[in-house]
Formats: C-alpha cells, sequence, structure tokens
C-alpha cells in the first residue's frame, strides 16, 4: 500500500556546514614518567606547571662542543613524576567526554618516544586505570538511566544510525540470544584479572547537564593501523572446516593457529566524514563490557604482533567510541521514529607509534622497512601540522597532505573544525632518548600554533522539556492508584484491565431456579445497573482527571515556551556579547600580533639606524680626509699653474727673441747674397761695356764670366721709383662709411691674433635685437671654432642688413674671412723636403725657381739698396696651412 515507504530512501543532502570564525588552538599537554634508576641520567626539568627544560647530556656536549645549549618549552599544561591518572583525566580527557555527551566530536592522541608512557597513559593498569577506561566510565555514569534498549539503534555500515521500532528490536535481540551459544550470566561472569579494578568507586565521575528527554546507545570499534594497512581488531574470522584456511607456503593451517585479518579501506558518507568501511561497531551497555571488548582486541593485537613477529610500539592504535542519541517522542515513552533526528558523536583515542629513529631500533630487512614506514605516517603527520599553520599564520591555501597517511586522511575532519584536538606528549627523561625527545618537543610546539574551528552546537529538537519525567510520573501515579485497590494476581504484576475488573462489585448468581424466579434477574439488573454507575463515575472523573491535566499541560507548555524564549532571547543576547567578546578578544590578538611585529621592525630598524650611522660617520671622516686631500691638490695645483705660465712665458719671450735674431740674422745674410750678386752684375755689365767702346774684337772671357750666372727669381722685378716703396696690405671691406653691428658672443676667447677686426663706430652687442639691426646696415658675426690641428681659428661672417616688407630686418651673409693663430714652436718642426734643402738647411740656389719656393719667398723693396733705390730682397718662409 504504502509503497513509497518500502522503498529506498533518498540520498540526503550533506548539510552545509555553519561557517564558525571562532577558533581554538590544539590542546597540548606534557606528561614526564619517572626516571628506570635512580641513578640514570636526567636531561628534563619541570620548571612550572607549564614548562619544562631540556638539558643536553654531558656526552653530547663533548661531541658537539657545547652546541646544544639548555632549552625551554611551554605546554597548555606540565604533568610532573607525582601526577595520578586521575588528575590526567579531569584536565585532558573529561571535557572531551562532556563535549562527546552534548553531541560533539573529540580527539585525543598519546605521541612520544617508545617508553615513554604512552600505553600507561592511554590504558593504565589494574587500580590506576588511564583515559580510556575513565572516559568509559563517564560515559555510562552519565546515560547510564536513559540508555535504550538493545538494537534500537543499529548502525547503517555508511557511518550512520537507523532507529528501529520495538517489535524489530526485541527481534534482533531473540535472534542474538539463540545465536549465542553461552548463557549470558552477568552475575556470575568472571572478570578478567587484567583489567579488573581498573577505577576505584571514589574516582568515579559523571557529566553534568545530560539530555533526561533522549535515549542513548554506545557503540565502539577498535582498528589497528600498521605499515599504512588498517586492520579491524575486533572482526571475528570463522573457520571453515570443509575449505580450510591456507598460509603462505602452500600448507593448510589449523584450527589453532591465527589466521591474520584482512586490511580495510577508508572511505567518506554523505557528510564528508572519513570512517573506516565495514568496521566491527559493537553495541555496549556498560563500562565493564566496553572494556572487556577493549581488551579482547588488545589480546589478538598481542596475538597478531607474535604471529607477525613484529613489535606492538611500532603500530597505532584507535578506540572509537560512538554516541548515538535521539529525542524521545511526545509521550516520553520510545524513541522517536525519524532517522534526522539521531546525533552520532564520536570520540577517538589514539596510540601512536614510537616517534624513535630506525637507527636505535635496530631492525633489518622487512622490520627496517616497516619501521620506516611507520616514521613515514608520524612525518606526514608533522607535514600536514606543519601546512596548517603556514596556512593560518601566512594566510596562504596550500593543500594539506592528507591523503599522504592513513592516519592524517582518518582524521582530517578534525583538524577541518569537525571537533577538539589534543594530544599528550609523553617524554622519559633519561638521556638516552635526549634527541628523540628534542624533536618531539619541536613538534608539540608546532602544534600548539595551529587553530582548529570550534565545532557548532547540534540543534534542539521541538518537543516540550521533561517528556521523561512525566511519562515516568504518570506510571508510578497509575501503579500507586492500581495497587491501593488491589494487590497484585498470582505473584504477577496486574494489568490495568484486571485494576478495573476488581475495582467494580462483584457480581451475583446467575443462575436462575425456574420461571417464578423472581430474584436472581433483579439482583442482576441492579448489579449491573450499579457497575455503569461506577463507569460512568470513572468516565466523569477520567475526563475531569484528563481536563485537568491538559489544562495544566497546557499551562505547563505556555510556561516552558515563555521560559524557552526568555531564555532564547537571553542565548541570543549571550551569544552577541560572547561574539563581541570574541570579536574583542580577536581584535586584541590581531593588534599584539601587529605590536610584536612592529616591534621586531623597530628593532630592526633600529640596528639598521646605528648601522647607516656608522657608515656615515665613516663616509664623513672619508669625505673629510678627501676633502683636506684635494685642497692640497688644489692648491698645488694652482701653484704649479702659476709656474707653467711663468714658464710659459719666459719661453715665449726667449723664443720670440730667438726668432727675432734668426730673422735679423737671415735678412743680414740674404742681402750679403744680393749685394755680391749685384757687384757681380755690374762687373760684368762694365766689362761689356768697355768691350764695345774700346775694341770691339771678342776677348775670352775670364773664369769668372764662364761662370753661370746664378737664376734670378722668376717674381717680377720691381721698378724702382724715387720714392720708397711700403709693402701693400689689403683693405678690409669694413673700411666703408657704412654702419656696422659687431656681434661678439660673450664666450669667445681672447687671441693674439695678428690680423684683428677693426671696425670703427660699430655697435657692438652679445645677442643681435632688432634695435640694433634697425640702426646699421652691415653685420659682422665672430665665430671661433677648434681645427683640425687643435688650434683655435676665428671666422668673420659678413653680411648685408637690409628691410623686409613686413617691416623687420633680415640680414644676408655675403663674405667669411678666417683668422688663425699658430705656435711658432710648432710650425718651425713641421717636415720639409729634403731633396729641395742644401747641406745647411737652407734652400738651394737653384730652387728659386720651383713654385714652392717662390710662394713661399716674399720680396720687399726697401730704400738704400744696391740694386735700385728701395730695392730689398727677403726670403721668409710663409706659414703653412695645416
Amino acid at each position: 500500500m504504502n509503497r513509497q515507504a518500502k522503498g529506498k530512501t533518498p540520498r540526503r543532502p550533506p548539510p552545509k556546514k555553519t561557517s564558525n570564525n571562532q577558533k581554538d588552538p590544539v590542546g597540548v599537554y606534557c606528561r614526564v614518567r619517572p626516571l628506570g634508576a635512580d641513578d640514570e641520567e636526567c636531561c628534563i626539568e619541570v620548571i612550572s606547571n607549564t614548562t619544562i627544560q631540556l638539558h643536553a647530556p654531558d656526552g653530547l656536549k663533548a661531541n658537539r662542543n657545547g652546541e646544544f645549549k639548555e632549552t625551554q618549552y611551554s605546554f597548555k599544561k606540565v604533568f610532573g613524576i607525582k601526577t595520578t591518572q586521575r588528575e590526567l583525566f579531569e584536565d585532558v580527557a573529561k571535557p572531551l567526554v562532556e563535549d562527546l555527551i552534548h553531541c560533539k566530536n573529540g580527539l585525543l592522541f598519546t605521541y612520544g618516544v617508545t617508553g615513554s608512557g604512552k600505553t600507561h597513559t592511554m590504558t593504565g593498569s589494574p587500580g590506576q586505570g588511564g583515559l580510556l577506561p575513565r572516559s568509559l566510565d563517564m560515559i555510562f555514569n552519565s546515560i547510564g538511566p536513559y540508555q535504550a534498549k538493545r538494537y534500537v539503534f543499529k548502525p547503517d555500515d555508511k557511518n550512520g544510525m537507523e532507529v528501529q521500532n520495538q517489535v524489530d528490536a526485541l527481534l534482533d535481540r531473540q535472534k542474538r540470544d539463540s545465536q549465542s551459544t553461552v548463557p549470558k550470566t552477568p552475575t556470575t561472569r568472571r572478570i578478567d584479572p587484567e583489567f579488573a579494578d581498573m577505577i576505584s568507586p571514589e574516582d568515579a565521575c559523571r557529566a553534568d547537564g545530560v539530555d533526561e528527554d533522549s535515549s542513548y546507545s554506545v557503540f565502539v570499534s577498535y582498528i589497528e593501523i600498521y605499515n599504512n594497512y588498517i586492520y579491524d581488531l575486533l572482526e571475528e574470522t570463522p573457520f571453515d572446516p570443509i575449505k580450510p584456511k591456507w598460509n603462505g607456503a602452500g600448507t593448510p593451517l589449523r584450527n589453532t593457529e591465527f589466521i591474520p585479518p584482512q586490511s580495510k579501506i577508508l572511505r567518506e558518507d554523505q557528510n564528508h566524514n572519513m570512517y573506516v568501511a565495514g568496521c566491527t561497531e559493537v553495541e555496549v551497555k556498560s563500562t565493564e563490557e566496553a572494556f572487556e571488548v577493549f581488551w579482547r582486541g588488545q589480546k589478538k593485537r598481542r596475538i597478531a604482533n607474535t604471529q607477525l613477529n613484529r613489535e606492538s610500539s611500532r603500530s597505532h592504535s584507535v578506540f572509537i567510541v560512538k554516541l548515538a542519541q535521539a529525542p524521545l517522542d511526545a509521550d516520553g515513552d520510545n524513541v522517536l521514529q525519524d532517522k534526522n533526528q539521531v546525533n552520532v558523536s564520536q570520540l577517538c583515542l589514539v596510540d601512536l607509534a614510537g616517534s624513535e629513529r630506525t637507527s636505535r631500533t635496530r631492525a633489518e630487512g622487512n622490520r627496517l622497512r616497516e619501521a620506516g614506514n611507520i616514521n613515514q605516517s608520524l612525518m606526514t603527520l608533522r607535514t600536514c601540522i606543519e601546512v596548517l599553520r603556514e596556512n593560518q599564520m601566512c594566510g596562504t591555501n596550500k593543500m594539506v597532505p592528507y591523503r599522504d597517511s592513513k592516519v592524517t586522511h582518518l582524521f582530517k575532519n578534525y583538524f577541518d573544525g569537525e571537533g577538539k584536538v589534543r594530544m599528550v606528549v609523553c617524554v622519559n627523561p633519561k638521556a638516552d632518548d635526549y634527541e628523540e625527545t628534542l624533536l618531539v618537543m619541536r613538534f608539540a610546539e608546532m602544534t600548539q600554533e595551529v587553530e582548529v574551528a570550534r565545532p557548532v552546537d547540534r540543534p534542539i529538537c521541538g518537543f516540550t522539556a521533561g517528556r521523561r519525567q512525566r511519562n515516568q510520573a504518570f506510571k508510578d501515579e497509575l501503579t500507586r492508584r492500581l495497587e491501593e485497590r488491589g494487590g497484585p494476581v498470582d505473584g504477577e504484576f496486574p494489568t490495568v484491565l484486571n485494576q478495573l475488573l476488581q475495582s467494580f462489585p462483584p457480581l451475583p448468581p446467575c443462575e436462575v431456579s425456574g420461571p417464578n424466579d423472581d430474584v436472581t434477574l433483579p439482583r442482576l439488573i441492579e448489579a449491573l445497573e450499579k457497575r455503569h454507575r461506577i463507569r460512568q463515575m470513572m468516565i466523569a472523573e477520567y475526563n475531569k482527571t484528563a481536563n485537568m491535566l491538559k489544562s495544566v499541560l497546557q499551562e505547563q507548555d505556555s510556561n516552558n515556551l515563555s521560559k524557552e524564549n526568555f531564555i532564547h532571547e537571553q542565548r541570543g543576547k549571550l551569544g552577541e556579547k560572547d561574539k563581541m567578546i570574541q570579536n574583542q578578544k580577536n581584535e586584541i590578538d590581531r593588534l599584539e600580533k601587529k605590536s610584536k611585529m612592529l616591534e621586531y621592525k623597530i628593532d630592526i630598524l633600529q640596528k639598521t639606524t646605528n648601522i647607516y650611522e656608522e657608515d656615515k660617520r665613516s663616509l664623513q671622516h672619508e669625505l673629510e680626509s678627501r676633502e683636506q686631500r684635494l685642497q692640497r691638490e688644489m692648491s698645488e695645483k694652482r701653484r704649479m699653474e702659476s709656474r707653467m705660465q711663468g714658464i710659459v712665458t719666459d719661453a715665449k719671450l726667449k723664443w720670440e727673441k730667438e726668432c727675432e735674431r734668426r730673422v735679423n740674422a737671415k735678412q743680414l745674410e740674404m742681402q750679403n747674397k744680393l749685394w755680391v750678386k749685384d757687384e757681380k752684375l755690374k762687373q760684368l755689365k762694365a766689362i761689356v761695356t768697355e768691350g764695345k767702346t774700346e775694341n770691339r774684337q771678342p776677348q775670352r772671357p775670364s773664369r769668372e764670366k764662364d761662370k753661370v750666372p746664378p737664376k734670378r727669381s722668376a717674381s717680377p722685378s720691381p721698378v724702382p721709383t724715387g720714392a720708397p716703396v711700403r709693402p701693400l696690405h689689403r683693405r678690409s671691406h669694413s673700411a666703408g662709411g657704412e654702419r656696422w653691428v659687431d656681434h661678439k658672443p660673450s664666450s669667445n676667447v681672447e687671441l693674439d691674433t695678428v690680423l684683428q677686426a677693426n671696425i670703427p663706430k660699430a655697435i657692438k652687442v652679445n645677442a643681435p635685437n632688432e634695435k640694433a639691426l634697425s640702426k646699421c646696415d652691415k653685420y659682422l658675426l665672430t665665430h671661433q671654432e677648434v681645427a683640425s690641428d687643435g688650434e683655435i681659428q676665428t671666422k668673420l661672417i659678413k653680411g648685408d642688413v637690409f628691410k623686409t616688407r613686413g617691416g623687420g630686418q633680415a640680414v644676408q651673409f655675403t663674405d667669411i674671412e678666417t683668422l688663425k693663430q699658430e705656435n711658432p714652436v710648432v710650425a718651425s718642426s713641421r717636415k720639409r723636403r729634403s731633396s729641395e734643402s742644401g747641406p745647411d738647411g737652407e734652400p738651394m740656389e737653384g730652387d728659386w725657381t720651383d713654385v714652392e719656393t717662390r710662394c713661399s719667398v716674399a720680396l720687399e723693396m726697401r730704400a738704400g739698396s744696391n740694386l735700385g733705390p728701395g730695392y730689398q730682397h727677403h726670403g721668409y718662409s710663409k706659414r703653412r696651412k695645416p
């Protein structure tokens, strides 16, 4: 009929995780175990209840030249050697159990070197129960009266819970009782002495605030992670006599031989939580039963370690406690048949493997490889913690490598904000474990810096509170009234129907003696009428009581509703206050971090400033010394310049005198040569004239006549005049009557050039302007530049100034004159043609006819010459152009 109810339940979408900005750091505790011997060297000292100090052993200091120093590490709390198991449980595990009962998850694991007391801390010993048995005892002490019957909650093999009705649960219980071969007799069951009296009655404790209107069930599972494989320690492997098991060597195993368990895999449920698929979950109803299940798994683990020849300290053991709770229905009698209202919380108690190095285990072959895998899983845990810390402190978004190890992959939801995480670091103070303990301390110090999101509260069912108490009170009142009206029948508790039947008056005998019997029937009628009146009275009383109870319940509901509204309002205000306080705390933390960062930066800047000031002082001192040296060099340079200027002036005067002397000597020599030639010409002329007049006969010329007369210069002979001839000078174009603008830039250098432009009445300007150009009709620009030989030459650029149509003035350049100054020393040192010079370096007499000689010799007529009036022959070399 109801086909939809019989079909497969559609998958519920995963609930959105409530964003919670509130975070708590991972709680890290430290426990120091006592030394094995009194004379053994100790390397750990407990300074306070939160700080310990490590001392390097003497031998290690000698080997490392005192490199290791005393280091201190801080924890949330440090437990010394006198700490009891109860004190440790009160501070570490009790808050996690309280969160478990209030639908919050928790993770607690012990970490340390082999032999540091991890197993003792987690399990304990008879009379000194550890964290695990005390947690179980607290759970059952808190929910004992509110536990559901067995098989009301049933695992769905997908990390969830289903709720069965009373009939299905009863059938499952009967099936379990029929399958068990040994009858269950809890009163006569013998307790294993290995875990007997783990917890004394005076150490028992319970949680506050347990929801009485909910029903609870506890499920436990026990797994082992070895060599990165997951094994179920509670799995039962039945033996098949027809198909015996075979070992690796090919021989069948006997019933008494050990069959190793199969490895399990990790899966993700619909809420994205990791779980071990196919793991056995056992429902337990008491502390003894739960610890018996744990001890059965421990024995199986010991057998496996013995048969497989491995150490128990080289594997991780995980004991998982699941608490399923669901609200009661409106009547407060049965569990609400709604799977969505079932809340499942779990507490994982993990005993990690020893973290010592493989070199200390002295393992070889497979044992060494397995030890390396265990260390690799611990290294993966450290890596995940490091990445989480870096993401939170630096704001990065690196991927956390949870999948690299089964341990981190199984518990990744806890680090993502699914519950509280706490770690107990167990240390052995002996000196042999110093290096491993140092690594453990560093890992613990790093783990404390990781923050995990605080788990949010689960929603509460909307039924009226106090249902269980009202239902129990109603049952007690009904039982009391029934007991007042009649007791038990045949030793059994009377039902409501029997009590009601017994409350009516007894019926009279119904046998009719005859047709004339008028007594029996009226008597029966009277009894039935009396019963009817009693029934009507009971109905009226029942209705009256029901109405009164209904009004009372309505009043209680209204009061509860108003109280719930008030509580909700107060919780809202409290939440706002908490949020405000948390925001202020976050702001304070942020400001403290910022202050520390600024202090660190100020320290760095102060150090940098000191360094820069020291550098500045050194550079200032160096600069002053260099300036002093520079001043001395500059003064020395000025003295050298003045000295060189004097030397140059003296050399110039000396060379000028020498040049003048050489010119005068050369002029005198040339005058003498000309005088000799003139005398010879006169004699020759006199001889020729005398011969023609006296005797026309030819005479033999003398030897002087036979000589070839020297070649005269090809230059035109000057015509002697009566007045002395003065040398001609080229007249400058600026000698006219025009008005000139003499533009000479202020950057020009004054030179000693012989020919200088001399323009009278010229307007001298440093830059041309319209006013000066309007008054003149000629323009002269003096320009200086460096010639190819390095000498400065002056160019006189001339032009005409004329008016334009627009009323302005324009300049048109028409001529350029070049003035150049040469050093006579440099000019005299230029190479001359050796083929045209005599032995003494003077030009040969026969060379007067070539063009170069003629162009380099100037003739000048002077008065008083023997050859004629004003005729003198001066030969001096002209300056050649470079």
